[in-house]
């Protein structure tokens, strides 16, 4: 990040650079280099630059004070908050739906309270896939997987499946960023006694605008986020205001990643991606480097979304193993076991087939 101040260094050795009185230059007395004032001033009047936006934009950030709302008088009279006692997983649904078990864990133990503590969502995504649709998904999934047990596959069965709403932050932006790069040719010269190598060092600016639309960021610590992250996409063009009456039927995740955690981790993304984006247009030359950078955002927005997920549990050997299934678009993963008996027989059956290779190639090699 670019600093709020100016330090007026040497471009050839960054050593600090002073006016000398009497002369018409200023000088470094490090290495020694002169520069006209007139230089200088456009040197650093970019640098001044810089520290000014940096001051700016420490004032321009999005702000999580816009993400949900209130809840409306009488909408949360028919939801329950559930407690598991095993993982502490808090889960939101109607009056009508009642878990038997944790999804996260398998605990059957869940704990009803009063519905509390949550902001009302901006969106949702309704669900799309229906409850056959993720149970047809999953034995799908199953297939050619060679290393599964044998029992796993021909026994095994859904032991527990829920329809949940898992909440998202979407954060909108658009942004200015201002780069300063450091790009390096090397020029070789080959003489009788050695070879030299000169190194010409440029200095390159960039700036540019973009705009970021709906960057999600999952809402919940006890959703996985390798599981999270890999059934996206969403498409986030069905999304529609909140209604209650969505939520008829199924579980809501109540969020434990509040909106100012999600905007530090967002924009930290949108920094990396807005520069890498910036020096990707430094082109023609062997090295290129970011030696300091000025994010600015305007029009930043966050919303609070929920997006639906099938959790699917299944047990083995008694071990739970927990498959998530994009409830929009049918994307399935999961964590499935393997049999060490045919992990075992599929490398000696891999050792056998390369045997008579090796066996020819000595042959010829002898012969």
């Amino acid at each position: 990040m670019a600093e709020k101040t100016v330090s007026y260094k040497c471009p050839n050795c960054s050593g600090p650079l002073e006016f000398q009185p009497g002369k018409k230059t200023v000088t470094c007395e490090y290495c020694g280099t002169e520069l006209e004032t007139e230089v200088v001033k456009k040197l650093f009047d970019k640098e001044q630059e810089r520290a000014a936006l940096a001051e700016k934009a420490e004032k321009a950030k999005w702000d999580a004070k816009s993400a949900g709302t209130e809840w409306e008088s009488g909408e949360t009279d028919n939801f329950r908050k559930f407690t598991c006692s095993s993982c502490g997983a808090e889960i939101v649904s109607d009056e009508n739906t009642m878990a038997t078990e944790c999804c996260y864990c398998g605990n059957p133990t869940m704990i009803p309270s009063r519905f509390d503590g949550m902001l009302r969502p901006d969106y949702i995504i309704p669900f799309k896939k229906t409850k056959q649709d993720a149970v047809n998904a999953l034995k799908e999934f199953y297939k050619g997987k060679l290393l599964l047990p044998g029992a796993f596959t021909e026994n095994n069965r859904v032991e527990h499946i829920q329809p949940m709403y898992v909440p998202f932050w979407l954060l909108d932006s658009d942004v200015r960023v201002s780069a300063n790069f450091s790009a390096e040719d090397d020029y070789v010269i080959d003489t009788p006694d050695a070879v030299i190598t000169h190194t010409k060092v440029y200095d390159v600016d960039r700036e540019g605008t973009m705009q970021f639309e709906r960057i999600p960021h999952d809402g919940s610590r006890k959703m996985d986020d390798k599981y999270t992250e890999s059934i996206e996409p969403f498409d986030y063009s069905e999304l529609v205001e909140f209604n209650a009456g969505y939520l008829a039927g199924y579980l809501a995740d109540k969020y434990d990643v509040d909106a100012d955690e999600a905007i530090k981790c967002t924009e930290n993304r949108v920094v990396n991606t807005a520069v890498s984006e910036l020096q990707n247009t430094v082109e023609g030359y062997m090295r290129v480097s970011c030696k300091s950078h000025t994010f600015f955002q305007e029009n930043s927005k966050v919303s609070y979304a929920m997006a639906p997920v099938w959790i699917l549990t299944t047990r083995y050997e008694d071990k739970p193993y927990t498959f998530m299934m994009n409830g929009q678009t049918g994307k399935i993963v999961g964590e499935l076991p393997y049999s060490k008996m045919k992990a075992a027989a599929f490398t000696a059956a891999s050792v056998l087939l390369t045997l008579p290779v090796f066996y020819y190639i000595a042959k010829f090699v002898l012969s």
